[in-house]
This record gives structure tokens, sequence and C-alpha cells, in this order.
């Protein structure tokens, strides 16, 4: 009964109809103010039809575009929350990591206190993980048991976190002029990404809300860009277009594991170098594969008028947004308004907290 509701589209058409008249011998008859039949035509009948003529065409989707429609469905609640929050945490995270960034060296009785404070902090937590592997073997892994296991790994990725950052303000070895050499570069190229990145950001969400949120669009903005830039180089307003797609798809990852970092209930490992476990590699190509749908589908409407006339915008533009049951959420543009509101939101957030150095959490406890 669902796949009936679902997997059938409506298009709305009219049904037109007008008076005919013999061929005539000359055009001077018809004008910019007479461009119809009958003398007291202004409009033609695709304008002056009324509300009755309106009539629903229905059809059945084919299954390919029905399993799509589904995943993308799904899709796009993950891409509302984690894109609308990886388009501000990713530059804004890359700008206050600047601001946060050390200022110079630390001499070696300071290193010495703070690798000692690391060293109490990690046996704390092998202690903590010893007695979840001893409650493990005698078969109690309740509620609190899997509570306990995602707070330790929160804990141990903040630990891991603190000992990077120490290792930055006290390089050591025979290179160690070059180390902070380079982590100076390092932070001063993630200022010059933060920037670009913000610019794009500012960009994407100024898009969304003058093209697609405001009816009718204000502009076409970016669609103009690419066409301009079309018109400069063949392929440069292509090149562009990619950009930002797939700009839009790094924010939705960088979104997906800032949260997986601040809330305990979701455990998203993030990528790092040598440092990342397979079952992590396997759950964010998973997270890429769905959400990728619904970036396609996302950025298929947001350049409508400049992917018109492509497979692309036939299948998300047209069929996905037609399908009877879910038509409604993209009618009422309600993925768009919540991806907005969580882009506002972190931007909020960040402004007011980013700004500050993570503090030290204290001694760690399992709950119990």
């Amino acid at each position: 009964m669902a796949i009936g509701l679902v997997g059938k589209v409506d298009f709305t058409v009219r049904h037109l109809s007008s008076s005919t008249t013999t061929f005539p011998s000359t055009f001077t008859a018809y004008s910019r103010n007479q461009p119809c039949i009958g003398s007291a035509s202004h409009q033609c009948s695709a304008y002056s039809a009324s509300t009755a003529s309106e009539k629903t065409w229905t059809m059945h989707a084919t299954f390919p575009e029905y399993v799509v429609a589904l995943a993308t469905i799904v899709g796009s609640v993950l891409f509302s929350i984690f894109g609308g929050v990886g388009i501000a945490c990713l530059p804004l995270g890359l700008i206050f990591s600047f601001i946060r960034r050390p200022k110079a060296v630390i001499t070696r009785s300071q290193y010495i206190k703070e690798a000692t404070e690391l060293g109490k902090k990690a046996k704390e937590l092998r202690e903590a993980a010893d007695a979840l592997h001893q409650e493990e073997r005698s078969g109690s892994k309740g509620r609190k048991w899997r509570k306990n296991v995602k707070a330790v790994e929160k804990e141990l990725l903040l630990l891991e976190d603190d000992v990077k950052a120490l290792e930055e303000v006290y390089p050591q070895g025979e290179k160690a002029e070059t180390s902070w050499a380079l982590t100076v570069i390092g932070y001063l190229a993630k200022l010059v990404l933060g920037v670009l990145g913000l610019i794009v950001s500012v960009a994407w969400v100024t898009h969304i809300v003058i093209y697609l949120l405001i009816d009718p669009p204000l502009s076409a903005f970016l669609n103009e860009v690419f066409i301009k830039l079309d018109n400069l180089w063949g392929l440069l307003g292509t090149a562009a277009f990619a950009f930002f797609c797939f700009y839009l798809l790094v924010a939705t990852i960088a979104g997906a594991m800032m949260l997986g970092l601040r809330l305990v209930f979701i455990t998203i490992h993030p990528m790092k170098w040598g440092a990342t476990l397979m079952n992590s590699f396997l759950f964010n190509v998973g997270l890429i594969l769905l959400c990728s749908i619904s970036v396609i589908q996302f950025c298929a409407t947001a350049f409508g008028y400049y992917a018109q006339a492509t497979a692309a915008q036939e299948i998300f533009g047209h069929t996905l947004q037609s399908l009877r049951g879910i038509k409604y959420l993209y009618k009422y543009n309600v993925f768009q308004i919540a991806f907005v509101a969580f882009a506002g939101l972190t931007f909020v957030y960040y402004i007011a907290f980013g700004w500050r150095r993570r503090k030290p959490s204290g001694r760690f406890q399992l709950s119990s």
C-alpha cells in the first residue's frame, strides 16, 4: 500500500482551449498589446485560464527512481543536520583554531607538569577500560555499560587531542625549530582556508535564502555566476559548479564529525592519519554514500537554472519533488529551512563559545 502511494508521481497540468480564426494574410493585427486571438484578448490562454482548468496527470515512477527517493529522504534528514552544522563549523573551526593557536613554545618544566597530568588521565582511562572489560566478561552489558564505553571513547579522543597539542607547544628532537616553523605555517594556512571557506559558506547560505526560500526568487545568484564563467571559458562554470557541490559534501562530513565529538550518544570517530579504526572507516563511508545522494538532490534544486535539461534535474528536480506522499517536504522547503536553521545555530554557537579554549575535564569516573 505504501509502495503504491509513494511510487506514483503527480504532475499538475492545465487543460487549455481557445477559439480559432482563419490564417491571416498579414500579421499587422497582432502586437505586444494584442498577442492573442480575439479582439478583447490581451493575454493568451495559459495566463487567462481559470483554476478549474488545472488537472493532475498521474504516472508510476520507475523502481530505481523510487529507491533513490527513499534513500534521499533518509539522507536529507541527516544532510539537513550535518550539512547545516558543517557549513558553519568547517570554516569557523579553522579560523578559531588559528585564534586559539599556541603563541610560543613552553619551557621544559611546564612540559613535565602537563605531561604528568596527561599521564594521570591516561591511567584513569586505562583503569576505567579494564573495569568495563571485566563487566563485559561477566556478561553485564546493559545500557549503563554502553554509556560508559562511549564516555571512555570520548575522553580518549580528547586525551589524544591534548597530547597532540602538548607536542606542538614543546617540539623535541634535532628538528625542533623546523617542527615549530611548520606548526606556525600550518595555522596560517588554516586561517587562509577558513576565510576562503567562510566566503563560500556565506555564498551558499545566501543563495539558498534568495533563490530557494523566497518565492519568487530575488535572483538566480550562483546560477548566473556559473553561466558567466562558462561564457569566459567552457569548463570554468562547470568547475565552479563541481567545487560548490564538493564543498557541500565536505561540510557535511565535517558536521558529522563535529557532532560525533560533542554528543555522547553518537559515536563517530574522526578520520585521522594512521589512527582510524576499520569500523570508523566503514561508518564514514556509509555516511558519505547516504548523504551524497541528498547532496546531489540539493545541488540539482539549488542550481536548477544552471542544471536545467540534465538527467540529474529530471530525476531530482521534477520526478522526486512530485512523488505522492513526500512532495510536500520539497514543496514547502522543509530540508532547506532546516539546513539554514542549523547553520545559523552553529554560527551563533561558534561566535559565543568557539574562541574559548577547552578546559580540562578533571578526574574521569564511570557512571554508577
